[in-house]
């Protein structure tokens, strides 16, 4: 375990955003598998720069490589929680998920994407909280859900499967 220096490794916040910009650009060389002694020379870092952050990236994704940033103070400006919402209301489909329910491991990925900044889950909940977003319980039927088409499906398809699988069985 190297020195702990107060403040985020004593670097600026120009630095530290250098720092991640060089981690995001070596995260995009290790999924297209380049070897670490290439992506230093590359990036001009240490290799052993470039070992811990793949070993972090293999541990814990995306989150495991991106900087935990300065503690103690808000990191998005005003701009960007405008912005955060209104990625946000787009909804997670829009960003590459497969369902449009939004979690804190979710907007905690999106904040990173967005800005290059890892909040922890918790963080991204105060912070929501902080700006009025509230959690909820989904409602159990699909808002797209259209009752008339899960009759009529109900009603010819599931009929003609059933029969299907009936006259299919042994017997």
């Amino acid at each position: 375990m190297g020195v702990r220096y107060a403040q985020g490794g004593g670097l600026t916040d120009a630095e530290r955003a250098a720092r991640e910009r060089l981690r995001l650009q070596a995260l995009e060389r290790f999924e297209r598998e380049q070897k670490n002694g290439e992506i230093a020379a590359a990036l001009r870092v240490s290799e052993r720069s470039v070992e811990r952050w793949r070993r972090a990236w293999r541990e814990r994704g995306e989150a495991g490589v991106l900087s935990k940033g300065s503690p103690g103070r808000p990191r998005l400006s005003e701009a960007q929680i405008l912005r955060l919402e209104r990625e946000l209301e787009r909804g997670p489909l829009a960003h590459g998920w497969a369902d449009q329910r939004w979690t804190l491991a979710r907007i905690k990925t999106l904040i990173g994407r967005l800005f290059h900044i890892s909040y922890t889950v918790e963080g991204t909940w105060q912070l929501l909280k902080r700006h009025g977003w509230s959690w909820q319980q989904p409602t159990r039927r699909a808002i797209e859900r259209d009752d008339e088409a899960v009759e009529v499906w109900k009603k010819e398809t599931w009929l003609r499967v059933r029969a299907s699988r009936r006259s299919a069985a042994p017997g």
